[in-house]
Order: C-alpha cells, then sequence, then structure tokens
C-alpha cells in the first residue's frame, strides 16, 4: 500500500472522505453499468437484419413515463449525492475542539514548512510530531493553516483532505491519526520552480513518545566546546539573519529554526535524509539539492564548511 494511497485512511477526516468517495464511486459505476447495458440491448435488438426491407420502424414522439424517469431519477441521485457530501462537509469542518486537543500553526513557505505549537512554546520545520488519538479519548490535533509568500496546500492523503493556505487569509484542518508511524504528504498547490519537493513528513507517536519529544523540543540548543569554531562562524555570516537557534543571537525568522537540527531525519524539507555528508553538501551548494532554493551558498572555505557542519550536527 502506498503510503499517501487515500484507500488507507488512518484518521476520521480521512475515513469520512473514503467512505464518501465509494459512495460517489459505486452510484457513477451503477450508472456506467446502465448505461453500456442499455446501449449493448439496442444494439442487439436493433441492429439490421436480412429481411428489413429499408423502411423506418414506427416512430414514437413523446412519453410521460420515460421523461418522468429521466428526470426523477437523476433528481433522486443528485440530491442523494448532494446530502451525503454535505455531510462529510459539515462533520470535518465543524468538529469539536476537545480539551485534549493539540494546537498547531503550519505556515506554508517557498519551499519548507515551519510548525509551531504555541501552547507549548515548541518551533520546528518540516517534520510534524502528533499524539496518536485514542477512540475512548479522542485527542485531534488541530491545525492552523497559513502562507508566508504564495499559495500553498497542506495533504496529507491518509490522515485529511487538501487543504489550500492563502496569504493573508486563515484556513484550518484537523487530523486524530489513530494508528502511529509515519505518514507522508506533500504540498498540492504549485507554489514554484521547487513545489514537487515541497514534502510532507508527519510523525503520529505514543503518548509517551510525544511527550518525549515535546520534553527535548523545549530544551535550548546544546553548547559544546569542540565547536566552538563552527558557531563562531554561524554567527558572523548572515545565516542568522534566517535561522533561528535557542539560546544564542541566532533569532531569524525567514528560514527554518535549526535548535534541534538534528532531531530531524530528514532536509531540505524530506528531500534528503539528515547525515552530516548531506548537511555539508546541502550547506556548500543548495541549488545542488534544490535548483531554485531560497538559501544562498555561502562560499564558505573548505575549514569553514567542516567547522559550521559539525557545529549543526550537535544540534540535537
Amino acid at each position: 500500500m502506498s503510503p499517501t494511497s487515500i484507500f488507507a485512511p488512518a484518521s476520521t477526516p480521512a475515513a469520512a472522505i473514503f467512505g464518501l468517495s465509494t459512495l460517489v464511486l459505486g452510484v457513477t459505476a451503477a450508472i456506467f453499468v446502465c448505461v453500456c447495458a442499455l446501449l449493448v440491448y439496442a444494439v442487439v435488438t436493433f441492429k439490421k437484419r436480412p429481411d428489413d426491407d429499408g423502411s423506418e420502424p414506427a416512430q414514437v414522439y413523446g412519453s410521460n413515463q420515460v421523461e418522468i424517469a429521466w428526470t426523477v431519477i437523476p433528481t433522486l441521485i443528485v440530491v442523494v449525492l448532494f446530502l451525503a457530501s454535505a455531510r462529510v462537509i459539515t462533520s470535518v469542518q465543524n468538529a469539536d475542539r476537545s480539551p485534549g486537543s493539540i494546537q498547531v500553526v503550519a505556515v506554508g513557505h517557498q519551499f519548507w514548512w515551519e510548525y509551531r505549537y504555541p501552547a507549548l512554546g515548541i518551533v520546528t520545520a518540516n517534520e510534524l510530531h502528533v499524539p496518536v488519538s485514542d477512540s475512548t479519548q479522542p485527542t485531534p490535533t488541530f491545525i492552523t493553516l497559513l502562507s508566508a509568500d504564495t499559495d500553498h496546500s497542506f495533504w496529507i492523503p491518509r490522515l485529511g483532505g487538501k487543504t489550500d493556505l492563502i496569504p493573508n487569509r486563515v484556513n484550518s484542518t484537523w487530523i486524530d491519526p489513530y494508528e502511529t508511524g509515519l505518514f507522508l504528504g506533500q504540498c498540492a498547490q504549485y507554489c514554484g520552480t521547487q513545489h514537487a519537493k515541497m514534502l510532507l513528513r508527519v510523525y503520529v507517536d505514543t503518548r509517551n513518545a510525544f511527550d518525549s519529544w515535546v520534553d527535548q523540543q523545549r530544551q535550548p540548543a546544546r553548547e559544546e566546546v569542540d565547536v566552538a569554531e563552527g558557531r563562531h562562524v554561524f554567527q558572523r555570516t548572515s545565516c542568522i539573519n534566517c535561522h533561528a537557534v535557542s539560546g544564542t543571537v541566532a533569532t531569524g525568522q525567514f528560514g527554518p529554526d535549526l535548535t534541534h537540527l538534528m532531531s530531524r531525519d530528514t532536509i531540505a524539507s524530506g528531500i534528503a535524509p539528515n547525515t552530516v555528508e548531506n548537511l555539508r553538501a546541502w550547506i556548500r551548494d543548495p541549488e545542488s539539492f534544490k535548483p531554485g532554493s531560497r538559501m544562498p551558498a555561502m562560499k564558505l572555505t573548505d575549514r569553514e564548511l567542516d567547522s559550521v557542519t559539525a557545529y549543526l550536527a550537535s544540534l540535537r
């Protein structure tokens, strides 16, 4: 099963959308079968036969029964589909925010995701962590969707429907996954040259694992003596204009928060594993990973590149 398949819902809104899709598919399939059967019947029954004299068959004009049938039946089908769609839309959009729910603000950037947990005091990037929702005590995650630049779209097929992020407009969505694991998604609105590499990764953790992640993310950046040179290089270049590292002079907000960079599995919005080698290559030349990336190449010397990589690799 594909990790982005809509046919394996793992969250209440995704399951509701899947159920509606199945209903629509069933109704349209039945219509297709009926139309094809009538066509086959007409072809077989009224085909030209050897004893035909070439004259036209009797012409019938007007049939109340037929006209009533092709008016009433489509109307009933449309009403059923309308009511089913309205029910799903209402249930998804008007979900109750229970006391135990998690509040997240997702901000779409070209071409990465920023996640803020206002009540928990956490800011991270590209990898969203949420707790699994227990059916007896649901703990849904409500996500406020904002855009920092252009149109984006938040879509994790197995967890919920697609919701757009529009500049100067606040949208929202929610998920309540009942399975742990990694769920993948994609920005579903063309937003620029690297739209295809603006990936979504949602980690659904057990409650204990989520609480441990929260505790770790609340800690300030770890300071190590052996990376002092790299920290100095990082702080004297324009890196600090775009990136933030808690407890340091770096307070930029244009790029991802790097306080716990190495706690993430990937870099560059999910396009590469977060290894020291990939991190070094990314810093040296972001264009080699994502042509059109907003992060510039800093033209560091090999020694500066090694030292700043070592510093960033210590941020866990």
